[in-house]
Formats: C-alpha cells, structure tokens, sequence
C-alpha cells in the first residue's frame, strides 16, 4: 500500500491514471497528453507499474498501458475501514437516539 500512496502522490501520475482509465494506450500517446519530457513520462510510467497500479503489454516495439484497477484494492480496504468504523458509530448513535426516544414517550 505504501508504493500505491507515493505513487498516486504525484499528480501527473494521477492525471496519467484518468487518462489510460477506460482505454489501453501506448507510451507515446500518453506523453503527448503532457508538458514533460517523454522520459519524465516513463519514469512516472514506471513508478505506477511498480506499484501495481498500471500493467505495460508490448506489441512490437510499443509498449501499450492500461490501468490495473485490482491494484488499489489495498487501499480501498484501508480507506474502507474509516468508513465503516464511522458508519458504525453512526448506527449506533441513531439507535440510541431511537430507544431514547421511545423511553421517553413511554413515560409520558
């Protein structure tokens, strides 16, 4: 999880992430979205694989990416337990307003 964090800490990487979403496209394609050398775009390239977050496929002597979504699984479960440990507290404390209530229409 630690690599996912540096990693999407970039924003190009980021913006590279938005881009290559939904279609797979080669190197070239994605640096010509950018402001930034070609090899500032495949270190960035290079920096989201290693993290698992993008998988690289070679046809010929392109070198094609795409997003590997199953690669932020860690840190969807870690940000996952925030939310559920506050969804919790929120039941609890609506069934506490509840019964609180209740008891105090049972008393009147």
């Amino acid at each position: 999880m630690d690599a996912t964090l540096r990693a999407l800490a970039e924003v190009r990487r980021r913006e590279i992430l938005a881009l290559i979403r939904d279609v797979e496209l080669p190197a070239g394609e994605i640096a010509a979205q950018f402001d930034v050398t070609r090899p500032a775009i495949s270190q960035h390239l290079h920096v989201l694989r290693d993290a698992g977050l993008v998988v690289e496929r070679r046809e010929g002597t392109r070198r094609l990416y795409r997003v590997r979504p199953e690669g932020l699984t860690d840190l969807q479960a870690y940000l996952d337990s925030f939310w559920d440990t506050n969804l919790d507290r929120l039941k609890h404390a609506a069934e506490a307003e509840e019964r609180s209530r209740i008891d105090g229409s049972e008393r009147n």
